[in-house]
């Protein structure tokens, strides 16, 4: 029964028109164990806390939400059987499931429901997620009518609540009375996912294994190893030697792994983007001018073609093509012209000095972008970046330093922060509300980790959020789109393909696209050599 609900599986995602003998389907290993590359360290493994993509990477599969997406990036439900929302918008009901428990034996109820929604809103905890919960300064409320039903209140409604529902949910009989934000949980979780923690060896690995009580059914593999290795070329060749089973291929090498034996190669679309944020608080960035001049001394073709190899698109604006809320109408694109970057300077008093650099009232214009180590391409650009700059009289350094360290000082709640510009990427979320990213409120303590403030992107941030209408929300974020492309408190850079390599060996992987490779775990398996 086993092979033939595999196989069935298999068909039906693969050849639906084909019967089930024509495909021959290996046997799985029932003690497959499958090695994912991470590019960074963890910083703590507690969906409230996590501000990281590596953390979250691990977290995943531990921990359940009341709901998660599939394929096509509509929401389903998981931890939640069924939810129904109340004819005003503002109370959502949700069912849960009664044969979950977490990893440690205990029975999975409202209680852990309403104890991690309370904790996120709680002020002493350390939870950038605060502000998906609060609703015109008025926190959502979550109740309990019985054991396994829970229901959230809202102030009033809330297009992205759904969305938002799907944070990872904690267990309340180990953290209920405890501090949170240094518990000692957060290097030892236990949650109600596929797979339960086994190790973390601290800048090594993180090792889970085979919940055998899972509610969706027992995982096809025994063991999942995520291996920390920061510089790209290092994981790059843990894949070729097959130490790990999955890593990110940079544009540079995508050609000659996909001609390499015993591993399949992937590109598709994503909710990602790369940018250049500025610290809005530095009097050099505080000018919008400035900014905008640094948009157009930006050659975003050259980086597409020569960080990207093309396996990309320039980017200008805070959302993707991926998004059903993107638009590009109107949109300052600010195209590459040195000259008008120039102009735009001088009227700002920049004056070229006798040594090349710009200057104003004995001040240089210089500055210094972080990014963090490891990742090639965005090293390889903000060299480039460094060079175009340089044309127009503008000194930069580039400071490239651990993931975790450059996590501390954006994250910092000082202001003003200590850094000048960042090289980095957001992964968006299904909803376009950008809320935590975006409005003034979210500074320091918040994703704004630049600064920016913008009264009518705030209006705007806070209408998308009001209006339940898709079509109206489309036109909100598009205006929003195009009053912060105009501000450039980001220099948007370029949406990339996600390039990935798989070995052979693994199966039962979902199609390709932005809910990613990866999106049912428990259905991934290794085969049998």
């Amino acid at each position: 029964m086993f092979k033939i609900l595999i196989c069935f599986f298999m068909v039906s995602l693969l050849f639906p028109s084909l019967p089930c003998l024509s495909l021959p389907f290996p046997d799985y290993d029932p003690n497959g164990k499958l090695t994912f590359s991470l590019g960074g360290e963890i910083s703590v493994l507690n969906p409230i806390l996590s501000t990281d993509s590596s953390s979250s990477s691990v977290e995943g599969p531990i921990f359940n939400g009341l709901t998660r997406i599939n394929e096509k990036l509509e929401i389903i439900p998981d931890l939640a059987k069924a939810w129904k929302v109340s004819k005003d918008g503002k109370t959502w009901t949700f069912y849960l499931r009664d044969d979950v428990f977490w990893h440690d034996g205990k029975k999975f109820t409202a209680d852990d429901v309403k104890f991690t929604f309370d904790s996120i809103l709680d002020p002493r905890i350390n939870s950038v997620r605060r502000s998906d919960y609060i609703i015109d300064g008025k926190e959502i409320k979550f109740r309990i009518p019985d054991k396994y039903t829970i229901q959230a209140v809202l102030p009033k409604p809330f297009a992205p609540f759904l969305s938002r529902i799907g944070m990872g949910i904690l267990p309340k009989h180990l953290l209920d009375g405890k501090d949170i934000n240094t518990a000692a949980f957060n290097r030892k979780p236990v949650g109600t996912g596929p797979f339960k923690f086994a190790k973390w060896k601290s800048g090594n690995y993180v090792r889970l294994i085979r919940n055998d009580k899972y509610f969706g059914g027992k995982p096809l593999l025994a063991e999942i190893v995520f291996k920390i290795i920061p510089n790209e070329n290092s994981s790059l060749v843990a894949l070729e030697a097959g130490e790990v089973d999955n890593a990110g291929i940079p544009a540079k090498d995508y050609t000659r792994m996909k001609e390499k034996k015993g591993l399949n190669v992937f590109e598709y679309d994503a909710l990602l983007y790369t940018y250049l944020g500025f610290n809005l608080k530095n009097p050099i960035f505080a000018d919008k001018n400035v900014r905008r001049a640094l948009a157009y001394a930006t050659n975003k073709k050259q980086l597409v073609n020569l960080v990207l190899r093309g396996h990309g698109s320039a980017a200008y604006a805070p959302s993707t093509p991926v998004s059903w809320a993107y638009s590009d109408y109107d949109i300052q694109k600010f195209p590459y012209n040195p000259a008008i970057a120039t102009d735009m300077l001088n009227k700002s008093g920049w004056n070229l000095g006798k040594d090349g650099i710009l200057e104003k009232k004995g001040k240089k214009l210089e500055f210094t972008i972080l990014l963090n180590q490891g990742n090639k391409d965005r090293e390889k650009a903000a060299v480039i970046l460094q060079q175009q700059y340089k044309k127009i009289g503008i000194k930069v350094k580039v400071q490239v330093m651990e993931w975790s360290a450059l996590l501390k000082i954006v994250n910092a709640p000082s202001d003003p922060k200590k850094f000048d510009a960042v090289l980095m990427g957001w992964s968006l979320g299904l909803d376009p509300d950008s809320y935590s990213i975006w409005h003034s409120s979210q500074y320091p303590k918040g994703f704004n980790f630049i600064g920016y403030n913008n009264p009518e992107v705030d209006r705007l941030l806070n209408r998308g959020r009001e209006t339940m209408d898709k079509k109206e929300r489309k036109t909100i974020y598009a205006n929003l789109n195009r009053l912060i492309s105009e501000d450039q408190p980001y220099l948007f850079l370029w949406y990339p393909k996600v390039m990935e390599g798989v070995a052979e060996r693994v199966g039962g992987l979902s199609k390709p696209g932005p809910a990613g490779l990866f999106l049912n775990l428990e259905k991934v398996y290794i085969r049998a050599k």
